[in-house]
């Protein structure tokens, strides 16, 4: 055996059981599975788990490699992720605790209820919340494909636990209100915006029907919809019925700050610059990123306190002006 090829057996021998040990420790404490392995490495099930039992009879050098990569960039990211600060689920700001009013009143009295509003004003956030902390509360989320009356029930149909449903409306209908009849429920449409008109006066009849609460949430054009044009012809039942409206028409300052407090920034200048972020494209929802990464800044600089040079250097790494 050469010199050359002595050292190519010794890497063989001594990097795969390095490898094999490393999978097995975090397979072992629970932090990752054979299937997310898999997923992530690109290394197929059919051959990680012979590979792994030293059963393996294809190139395991080929294996071994693929696997260390992985291994490599799992610990940049969790390195990463360690100065990271842990963005928080959901804070109970000014603005959510409307939110929630507006969602406890819908589902307490049966009635139909609007959230509308531009984009990162925390109202996702907390409808989710809201869900999570109340009994048969459902957050459904539309979007362009869910446009049309029956693929908007099928949403419905599947985040109130109903599957395998034939995808014809007046079955989704009729399943959906034995499921919601006497729940004393809160259904939540969110991004209520894409929805047609005929799959708007759909979900008002499924209300209609069940007597549970109904929230629409969205985006300025909500609104406009049940308001303008030919609201009495469209959505006279509709908006006639609205109890409780709510429109987060611009940033909360009381908001801002409650985030900056939570990531312990409670300097009057830092507040302020976080002020004018929030009163960019983005609002709440920038500022939880800029103080994250302006938190990994100040971390990387050895301060222990997040200064306006950390919150620049964020915003203007994440594309600010």
């Amino acid at each position: 055996m050469t010199a050359q090829e002595a050292k190519v057996f010794d890497m063989r021998t001594t990097l795969e059981p390095d490898v094999r040990e490393q999978i097995g420790e975090i397979l072992a404490d629970g932090s990752v599975t054979q299937a997310q392995i898999c997923r992530e490495s690109g290394v197929s099930s059919g051959i990680l788990s012979p590979w792994l039992q030293e059963k393996y009879r294809g190139d395991s050098r080929a294996v071994e490699s693929r696997l260390r990569t992985w291994l490599d960039a799992r610990a940049r990211k969790q390195q990463v992720a360690s100065a990271l600060p842990i963005a928080p689920p959901w804070l109970e700001t000014p603005s959510a605790q409307r939110i929630g009013a507006v969602l406890a009143y819908a589902q307490m009295a049966g009635d139909i209820g609007c959230i509308y509003g531009g984009a990162g004003m925390g109202k996702t956030v907390t409808l989710r919340a809201y869900a999570e902390q109340n009994p048969n509360v459902w957050v459904v989320e539309m979007h362009a494909a869910t446009a049309a009356v029956a693929s908007a029930l099928e949403e419905i149909a599947e985040a109130v636990g109903l599957r395998g449903l034939p995808s014809r409306a007046v079955r989704l209908h009729r399943e959906i209100v034995k499921k919601l009849r006497g729940s004393e429920g809160l259904l939540i449409i969110d991004e209520a915006q894409h929805l047609r008109t005929n799959a708007i006066e759909a979900i008002r009849a499924l209300h209609d029907a069940t007597g549970v609460g109904l929230v629409l949430c969205g985006n300025e054009q909500v609104y406009a919809r049940l308001t303008g044009g030919s609201r009495e012809a469209t959505f006279a039942q509709l908006f006639s019925r609205l109890g409780k409206r709510l429109h987060l028409a611009k940033i909360n300052k009381a908001d801002v700050i409650t985030l900056a407090e939570h990531y312990r920034v409670t300097g009057k200048a830092e507040q302020a610059l976080l002020l004018d972020i929030a009163s960019k494209p983005g609002a709440l929802r920038g500022v939880v990123k800029v103080l994250r990464l302006a938190g990994m800044f100040a971390a990387g600089s050895g301060s222990t306190k997040v200064g306006c040079e950390h919150i620049r250097a964020a915003w203007v790494d994440l594309g600010g002006a």
